[in-house]
């Protein structure tokens, strides 16, 4: 099973594309993204994101889960 996941920051959009898995730094504590999801807004602090094996480190951002779709605006470290 995937999902769909766009990462942006404000200059341009880093990765696009489907995943099986997101884990993301949140204020809360880290935390995974699996298909059919629950929906969820989050605030991302500073940490590495990772969309299935890459990793992507961010400074701070926002994460919203929606209708099996991720969308992770970031502003990049």
């Amino acid at each position: 099973m995937f999902f769909d996941v766009i990462l942006l920051s404000p200059r341009e959009v880093i990765f696009e594309g489907q995943a099986k898995s997101v884990i993301l730094p949140g204020e809360a504590g880290v935390f995974e993204i699996l298909p059919f999801h629950k929906r969820i807004l989050s605030r991302l602090i500073s940490g590495k994101l990772f969309i299935d094996e890459q990793s992507f480190p961010v400074k701070r951002g926002i994460a919203k889960v929606d209708q099996n779709k991720v969308t992770i605006i970031v502003e990049e470290k």
